[in-house]
Parts: C-alpha cells; structure tokens; sequence
C-alpha cells in the first residue's frame, strides 16, 4: 500500500431507470455531495442490479454495482474510501451494501459508513423539517399523504415511528404509509377519512419520483392510491417530487457524511 493518503466518496443509491427524476435527485445529491469534499473524487454505485440492466439495455449506459465501484475506486489507487447511502433507512438495501463494500476492506488504510437518512431521532426532525418547508401552503384541513417504499426489513418500523412524530410535533394533516408494508394504503385510508380533509396531496417519501411514485401513487390503475383516495370521493392532487429535491434532505445526507468523513 503506499503511503500518500488519496480520498474518495462513494455515493450509493438504489437508483433509478428515470432519467427526468434522477438529474433532480441522485445527481443533485452527488453534486451537493462533491461540492462538500471538492479534493475528494466522487463515485456512483446502485443497489439495483435490474434498474442497472435496464438502463444498459435502453440508453447504453452503464452504472457500477457497488462491487463494480470498489474495484475502480482501488484500481484508481483511492486508499481511503467514505461511503454515503441515499437509502432512507437501515434496510436490506443497506445491509447488501455494506457486505459488499467489507469485502475489499484488506485494501483499503480505512473504510467509513455514512448514516441512511432516517437514522437517528434527530433524522426524524430534520427530515420533518425538510417536508414541511416543500409544503409551506398545506392548509389545516388539507392531508398531506407520504408514500414510503417500504420493507420486510425491521428498519421498517421507522415509517410508522415517523408518522407518529409527524402528529407528535403539531402535523396531524400529515400521514406517512407504505406500498409494500404498515402502514399500509388501507390504515391510511382510515386515518385520512377520521381527519376528513377537504382535499388529499400525495407526494413520494422516497429519494426519486420513479415507478412507484408514477404508477402506483399517481398511476390511472383503480389500485393506486391517487384513484383509491379519488374512489373514496376525496379531491387528489399528486406532487411528484422525490425527497433527493427538497433541500433539507439533501442538506442532511451531506451531514452525515461529514459525520462519516470525521470518524
């Protein structure tokens, strides 16, 4: 190994195959990123090896797996390398990646670990925060309804954590649920119809605005929860904007890997 100190940033995200959400996501973040550590080099890898495949087969273009980007980053002779997930929470995701990134530790002088988004209870806060500045025209009896991914992962506790929070500290309009998890489209729907809003804005609480937040949020299919909440004679508006553009989010994830960088 040599002796000079060459330090890196590897950004990690679960990725994206849409490329309009992903320039005012993931790229927003990496550029916040960079602009923090300007001496350091940043990489990109992504978690999903299908997201991946995809945009090799339809524009060509070729993203690293996290696996893929160790090896460039020791190819390139980095020798100190800060990891920083836009994972939003401890998840499986997470856990891969980490796995994968502790393979090549005999490489490396140091390997550090940036903290996912909602991490601590001061994540919790800071990420209310950062929602409530992107909605500061949300009326009292409006509902704003989150749609969190969601996991069979124990991490997934956190969005049922997070919803309480959100009551907890004054926002009992807000309503975070799950596509895959609790609290599901169906204990929300409960929620909303005891607040009885005269309107429901749904918005993603995921890093991009991908499929998720296009089909099975704001999707024409009578299962998405635009048509459900519209169904159940609610006025729906659907805000797609993923959580890497709002400020407070992105200003966040640096945070953490400052809080990385200086372990």
């Amino acid at each position: 190994m040599s002796t000079e100190t060459k330090k890196a940033i590897l950004a990690v995200s679960f990725g994206t195959s849409h490329n309009d959400t992903r320039e005012v996501t993931i790229d927003a973040i990496e550029r916040d990123m960079q602009n923090a550590f300007p001496d350091y080099k940043l990489y990109r890898a992504w978690t999903s090896k299908m997201i991946i495949k995809k945009l090799k087969s339809r524009d060509n273009i070729h993203v690293h797996t996290v696996k893929e980007a160790m090896e460039q980053i020791l190819a390139d002779g980095i020798t100190d390398v800060v990891v920083q997930p836009t994972h939003v929470i401890n998840g499986i995701e997470n856990d891969l990646m980490k796995e994968d990134v502790l393979s090549f530790r005999e490489n490396f002088h140091s390997i550090s670990f940036g903290a996912p988004l909602l991490t601590s209870e001061q994540d919790s806060l800071r990420v209310i925060q950062a929602v409530i500045e992107e909605f500061p025209d949300l009326k009292q009896e409006e509902a704003l309804v989150l749609m969190g991914h969601g996991t069979t992962h124990y991490a997934n506790s956190i969005y049922a954590a997070l919803d309480y929070t959100f009551k907890d500290k004054g926002h009992k309009n807000i309503f975070l649920g799950t596509v895959e998890a609790y609290p599901s489209m169906e204990t929300l729907m409960k929620m909303v119809k005891d607040y009885n809003p005269s309107k429901v804005i749904l918005a993603p609480f995921m890093i991009v605005a991908g499929d998720h937040a296009k089909n099975d949020m704001a999707g024409d299919d009578p299962d998405s929860w635009y048509s459900q909440f519209a169904a159940a004679g609610f006025e729906v508006e659907a805000a797609l904007k993923g959580l890497g553009e709002y400020p407070g989010i992105r200003r966040l994830l640096v945070e953490h890997l400052k809080a990385a960088d200086s372990e």
